[in-house]
């Protein structure tokens, strides 16, 4: 069974990660999502940590071994200091792990070690769709095989760094299979829209991207003639979200608990109300719970269990309900403080509300 203790290198890993969120991310949060753009040298920051090239074999450029349960710990401290910044600061991750996964030699050969080395570089995944019953087993996007290699035509949304992409990992529906392709982003029929207006995580660009009879090579399926099955690459990223819906959520109730703690009523402290109490602890409860049932997911798809990918889903499920939960008692709590921005939980309550349509922007 999984452990409940780091190693040493998924310690120190947590350490610098903590420090970067904390120290970094933090200050700068609220500045981004008045500003609507997190600043470059913050992404670059946050991309030196090495969390994605720790996961990528030296021999396409990284220095270490995919880890599903060393990516879940990072991406939840990530989280507790911004979403939209770890979001960014993970994208690519979106694109080279379903190469790693699933992909040919080749591909990881050419693909790789583009986007780990040296600086960070907007290479991003589009699966999702603007669609309200969006399922990333039924792809509204199609893709037809042809003489000279597959025709694309779809609508994604979502999709971060569109407008400065180098390239897009694009799943579509191939008869009836949901199958990625490696698109180049100055491939003819592919049009960025405007950027979106969000409820949260606006300093995160993300756009629509449309797709009108793109033509890629053969080569361009991911593994090929064959394909490769994007099941684990999905659970990948469901497990991602659960694990930054714990980072925000434990923002929240870290920021909550000094609060209840220092505001009087009459005399007292509001923490000693009862009300208040009971909802600092089954905001508490609420996170722990969820967080070994991400930690058994990630450990489940590190061993390649059958049930694997039914967990990943019920953790994002857990941790879609719990992010709302929390943030939303962390504004209670707070009282009329909640609502003003003067405080961050309105923003993370506005962040946690996006949790459930946030797979495919990252994923570890």
């Amino acid at each position: 069974m999984y452990s409940f203790e780091p190693t040493d290198e998924q310690r120190m890993l947590i350490d610098a990660v903590h420090r970067y969120a904390e120290n970094d991310l933090k200050p700068a949060a609220r500045e981004a999502e008045e500003e609507n753009e997190l600043p470059a040298n913050l992404i670059e920051k946050g991309w030196e940590l090495g969390v994605l090239q720790a996961s990528i074999p030296e021999a396409y450029g990284g220095f270490g071994e995919h880890s599903t349960v060393t990516g879940v710990l990072a991406a939840e401290e990530m989280a507790c200091g911004d979403l939209a910044a770890s979001l960014a600061v993970m994208a690519p991750g979106a694109f080279v792990l379903p190469i790693l996964f699933g992909g040919s030699e080749e591909q990881k050969t050419e693909w790789i070690p583009a986007v780990i080395e040296a600086e960070w570089k907007p290479y991003v995944a589009a699966l999702i769709e603007p669609s309200f019953d969006f399922t990333p087993t039924e792809m509204n996007t199609s893709a037809k095989k042809g003489k000279q290699g597959y025709t694309l035509n779809g609508v994604k949304a979502y999709v971060p760094f569109a407008d400065q992409a180098k390239a897009f990992l694009v799943f579509a529906d191939l008869e009836g299979e949901t199958q990625a392709f490696i698109v180049p982003a100055d491939a003819e029929g592919i049009r960025v829209g405007e950027r979106e207006k969000l409820l949260g995580i606006q300093a995160l660009p993300t756009f629509r991207l449309e797709l009108e009879n793109v033509l890629v090579p053969e080569n361009a399926r991911l593994a090929g003639e064959d394909g490769a099955a994007v099941e684990r690459s999905i659970a990948n990223a469901q497990v991602a979200t659960a694990a930054m819906a714990l980072g925000l959520s434990r923002a929240a109730l870290e920021y909550a608990i000094p609060y209840a703690k220092e505001r009087e009523v009459w005399g007292t402290p509001i923490a000693q109300k009862q009300s208040i109490a009971f909802m600092l602890a089954e905001m508490a409860i609420e996170i722990e719970a969820i967080r070994m049932l991400v930690w058994e997911a990630a450990w489940k798809l590190d061993n390649s269990k059958e049930d694997a990918a039914k967990t990943a889903y019920l953790a994002l499920s857990g941790a879609s309900d719990m992010a709302m939960m929390v943030t939303d008692r962390a504004v209670q709590v707070l009282g009329g403080h909640g609502y003003i921005r003067e405080h961050p939980v309105e923003l993370w309550m506005r962040n946690g509300r996006g949790i459930p349509d946030f797979t495919g922007l990252a994923m570890v």
